[in-house]
């Protein structure tokens, strides 16, 4: 029997990983009748099948002077203490709203349980699934204990009670085996590992290469496009690609970074540009963006334009980060059949590398040895192609759609009892 499904989170918008993947599930339920709608504090969903509540979002100014004060010190003031109530509050009588207005059946909250971004949605999602017993399945991307930023703080008991908060109604959901594990250890709650997927089974547009994208970035056709398609933010290790590009010794070799800044202020960003300058590096920031044409899908999520067309124009993909949730951005090189150079960061060297996929990689630092691997894989078109289509057989059968339909039949089903998958 179809269902409202209640997506819940900070943000859904944008080409972050808990965005991207939220409209994953959003689609794989809707191809069972499933319809879902979205809460957040910032959307870029259908408004007609969502609840937009400012309040929500992690940069609001409230929130923004809360985090300011509970992180980085161990004394909690009386105001901060009212000031997370207050508005939990506030935002616990929104949720009320937004289950009323469309009558859902299941809440799917996206990160908003295990990473302190916004400490008073995380207890007002809490008090109200306490007070309601909803169904809900906590999806969790990031935990706050593997950030070292949110380790000295003055809001433990906070922490401890909502993120995540252990309650009879809620399925835990975890990305990797390392979160699995950790969960289950720190707060002897068990959860069910989902994977980030893509839709294997559906090869990328065969006219995904046929764009002016090049043109319009200012790039020559005979340039070697590195993308390195992340967030800017520090964890992402962007610096690694700039010396990669610098190494090379290369002029027409251009790095590309395709996703936004800001997320943990623009100094990163700052500090990139100059390196890059110094190096004597062509770096360049191509934030992608939402098409306004065909705005949404069926299922009220957004269609994401330039994306194929970004990849299709890439000679290879950078992916030198330090930590990952899981790696969106990987799955997307086999998908899109791209060589990719990674850093291997503990998901990777976990869930993704015993798997058997080909790919340059990096322990931490550049050597000769990958410096050569990154020039054959440029230059050698037979080689290149013979990595990148074993990897996307090994992506159809490691993490495809078929995965995730999969393990959302059992997730709906526990609470459903009927096999709606």
């Amino acid at each position: 029997m179809p269902c409202n499904i209640g997506f819940v989170s900070t943000r859904f918008s944008g080409t972050d990983g808990v965005t991207l993947e939220s409209a994953k599930w959003a689609r794989i339920l809707w191809d069972h009748q499933h319809v879902s709608h979205w809460y957040a504090g910032k959307l870029d969903r259908d408004p007609t099948v969502s609840m937009l509540v400012p309040e929500a979002y992690f940069y609001d100014r409230d929130n923004v002077w809360i985090n300011e004060h509970a992180f980085g010190t161990h004394q909690r003031t009386p105001e901060l203490t009212r000031k997370i109530y207050e508005m939990a509050d506030r935002l616990k009588a929104s949720l009320y709203e937004f289950v009323k207005k469309f009558s859902i059946e299941i809440l799917i909250v996206e990160n908003a349980l295990c990473i302190p971004m916004h400490i008073p949605l995380g207890v007002a999602i809490t008090h109200f699934i306490a007070e309601t017993k909803i169904p809900t399945i906590a999806h969790h991307h990031d935990f706050y204990w593997e950030r070292a930023r949110f380790s000295v703080n003055a809001v433990g008991d906070f922490l401890a009670m909502a993120f995540p908060p252990s309650l009879p109604s809620i399925q835990h959901v975890t990305i990797n085996t390392f979160a699995q594990q950790n969960l289950s250890w720190r707060e002897g709650s068990s959860s069910i590992m989902v994977p980030n997927v893509l839709n294997f089974e559906e090869p990328p547009p065969e006219n995904s290469g046929d764009s002016d994208f090049r043109k319009e970035i200012g790039l020559e056709p005979d340039d070697i496009m590195l993308l390195q398609p992340t967030r800017v933010v520090p964890r992402k290790g962007i610096e690694h690609s700039i010396a990669l590009v610098s190494q090379l010794k290369n002029p027409k070799c251009k790095l590309v970074v395709s996703h936004e800044s800001g997320d943990e202020g623009l100094e990163y960003r700052d500090a990139l540009t100059e390196l890059a300058e110094q190096s004597g590096v062509d770096l360049r920031f191509v934030h992608t963006h939402v098409t306004s044409d065909v705005p949404y899908q069926s299922n009220g999520a957004p269609v994401t334009a330039l994306l194929d067309d970004v990849y299709a124009q890439a000679d290879l993909i950078t992916y030198p980060s330090l930590y990952e949730g899981f790696g969106n951005a990987l799955l997307e090189a086999f998908y899109y059949r791209k060589p990719v150079l990674v850093n291997r960061y503990a998901i990777f060297i976990s869930d993704i590398e015993p798997k058997g996929f080909k790919v340059v990689t990096m322990n931490g630092f550049l050597t000769r040895g990958v410096l050569e691997q990154v020039r054959k894989v440029i230059s050698d078109e037979k080689y290149r192609k013979g990595i990148v289509d074993y990897n996307y057989e090994l992506g159809k059968a490691f993490f495809s759609y078929s995965v995730l339909r999969r393990k959302l039949r059992a997730l709906i089903t526990s609470f459903t009892g009927l096999d709606d998958l």
